[in-house]
């Protein structure tokens, strides 16, 4: 059980465990709510909930390879939700962190 990496959790106790459960909740939530250019953006909050710390450095395309997912994932989000509203807002903003 020691080299289990979700391992502390059996230690918890049960107000832990649901205050833990409630905080990974409220981050799962924050992430799925977030719309339009925030769903690009580098996401450390959501996976600084988890206990082990780490800072992980994504590996950053170069511009053409970046510019081609970001079409891919556009058409994906075209491809699997066809009736969700589209908006025709230019971002002005810095990126959101969630």
């Amino acid at each position: 059980m020691a080299d289990d990496i979700d391992s502390d959790l059996f230690f918890m106790s049960r107000d832990e465990l649901i205050a833990h459960a409630q905080a990974l909740r409220a981050g799962i939530r924050k992430h799925r709510d977030t719309s339009m250019h925030a769903l690009c953006w580098h996401h450390p909050d959501l996976w600084g909930l988890l206990p082990e710390k780490s800072d992980p450095q994504p590996e950053v395309p170069d511009w053409p390879q970046f510019m081609r997912g970001c079409t891919r994932y556009r058409q994906s989000l075209d491809d699997e939700l066809p009736n969700a509203p589209r908006v025709a807002k230019e971002f002005t903003g810095a990126p959101l962190r969630t």
